[in-house]
């Protein structure tokens, strides 16, 4: 596991590694720059490299580049906004070093650079910024990032593009857009995070003798490596039976959504749940039975509507005593019996519980019955679901997903908070899941995410750990699913016949 780095953490690091390890700003800027330069060889051995440099250390690095790249023989142009001599600091050594070994400068001052002026190379470096920058592009750096997007050349953004706020993600109206970000230590923040995240191209992670436990510190955004991944995987024991693989009860689905409560089970069963039972409005058991063969089916006394009636409250918490974990919510609806029957039994149940899709939007104005819960407990809300619980938003949860994720989370509280990159939030700590493509962003796929959690649940996961792997091995089904039947043609039904595959990925012995 790696902490993503916001702008604040990333200076700590630096400064930890100056005072404690016998290095200095300068030498840390000539590794920087080596790795840039050697990664612009591996991937693009020909032809001039343009690099658009900044005042600041981030251009420090870029210098440290182009001189590099010089010396392997590459022609090399620097884009700068001043004459090295008047520049202070590392940076400006790096680019006094730079003029004297020979490279080549175009001083622009504060004139804007053309559309079509990074035209003729097949390389344009971006080292305007880096992690220090927030709030909007001034002139005329706004000219200078639109030239390096609209030029032909392979882009490289030096540590993080310029544009994206390191921190949190989020970007203006100017933003560059990178081929790869060679970034130095561990991700920042605002490359793992959208909408910075689609700025990155390729994130390429170099070490530039920063030690691992100086980048970041408990509670800082996690990203995990497959094995962390692997080590929570349930194993089934030789003598196991359906009822001690985690027996999950699916409270869902109504006349205008059957579908969900089907692709809920699923999630469950194929995410290992020995026994599943999926209660349903009466009326919509013929649909169920229709597309489940191997799970239960129960029917539910209903409103004319074909949604829960509200009666059912006290049936079903006497039900769930028989499970080791209950989902709730996906196509329920929010009619006003299916409403009752979630908020009570939200409040009322005393296992391992799922919240999805209409049971959360059914504890608007009353989100204390989760946050009060004693038993483990895990919501699932898509941005605008987190939203409405908070009393904002969508726009405003996607700008600063961090500090919203956490919001509702806790000891025994899990927040699962989806889209691209899904954040996982729990017990003071987050995950980022770096899996997933645009294929999950289907109808009902997220309601195949809560079958699999419950199933975790069951199994005898905590929450946080439970989100965490379902988030993961969710995306990365997707991931199979998108290989196989392309990013377009993914529906619902198709993640969970990909788990398999990405479960085998993490461990074949399973």
């Amino acid at each position: 596991m790696i902490h993503a780095l916001t702008a604040e953490s990333a200076r700590a690091a630096e400064e930890r590694a100056v005072a404690e390890r016998d290095v200095t700003i300068a030498e840390l800027m000539e590794r920087a720059g080596a790795a840039v330069a050697r990664e612009i060889e591996r991937r693009s051995s020909h032809g001039p490299v343009a690099i658009v440099c900044g005042h600041g250390n981030n251009g420090g690095d870029g210098w440290v580049a182009a001189r590099e790249l010089l010396t392997a023989g590459r022609e090399v142009m620097v884009f700068a906004p001043a004459d090295p001599e008047t520049m202070s600091g590392e940076a400006g050594e790096a680019a006094r070093a730079a003029v004297e070994a020979g490279v080549s400068l175009t001083e622009l001052g504060d004139r804007s650079l053309a559309p079509d002026e990074l035209g003729g190379y097949p390389v344009v470096v971006d080292a305007l910024f880096g992690v220090g920058f927030s709030g909007a592009v001034r002139p005329p750096f706004a000219t200078w990032i639109a030239a390096i997007n609209a030029s032909a050349g392979f882009v490289v953004s030096v540590d993080v593009p310029s544009g994206v706020d390191a921190s949190t993600g989020a970007t203006g109206e100017h933003a560059v857009r990178a081929d790869l970000t060679v970034t130095f230590s561990a991700p920042k923040v605002g490359s793992i995070l959208y909408p910075g995240a689609g700025h990155v191209g390729e994130l390429h992670v170099v070490d530039i003798g920063i030690p691992r436990e100086y980048c970041g510190a408990p509670g800082d955004p996690e990203v995990w490596d497959s094995g962390e991944y692997r080590s929570l995987l349930p194993r089934p024991a030789p003598d196991a039976h359906k009822n001690t693989r985690g027996r999950v009860l699916i409270v869902a689905g109504s006349g205008a959504f059957p579908g969900a409560a089907a692709l809920a089970a699923m999630g469950a069963q194929r995410m290992g749940a020995g026994y599943v039972t999926v209660a349903v409005p009466e009326s919509v058991v013929p649909v169920l039975q229709s597309k489940l063969t191997s799970a239960i089916v129960m029917g539910l006394p209903e409103n004319p509507s074909q949604t829960l009636a509200s009666k059912v409250t006290d049936a079903v918490v006497d039900i769930a005593q028989e499970f080791d974990a209950v989902v709730l919510g996906p196509g329920m609806t929010v009619a006003h019996g299916a409403v009752h029957v979630a908020r009570a039994l939200v409040g009322a149940l005393d296992v391992p519980l799922v919240v999805d899709a209409d049971g959360l939007n059914a504890l608007v104005d009353t989100v204390d019955t989760v946050i009060g819960r004693d038993a483990p407990t895990i919501i699932t809300p898509h941005p605008g679901e987190l939203a409405r619980l908070l009393g904002t938003t969508p726009a405003a949860v996607q700008a600063d997903r961090l500090t919203y994720g956490r919001e509702l989370s806790g000891a025994r509280l899990a927040c699962v908070l989806k889209g691209a990159h899904t954040l996982v939030s729990g017990r003071g700590r987050q995950v980022v899941t770096l899996a997933g493509n645009p294929g999950l962003a289907t109808a009902g796929t997220g309601d195949v995410l809560a079958g699999m959690a419950g199933a975790l649940l069951a199994q005898g996961l905590e929450p946080f750990e439970a989100s965490v792997l379902s988030a993961y091995l969710h995306a990365r089904a997707g991931d199979h699913a998108s290989a196989a039947l392309t990013t377009l043609s993914v529906v619902a039904e198709d993640v969970p016949g990909h788990l398999p595959a990405a479960i085998r990925e993490l461990d074949s012995t399973i």
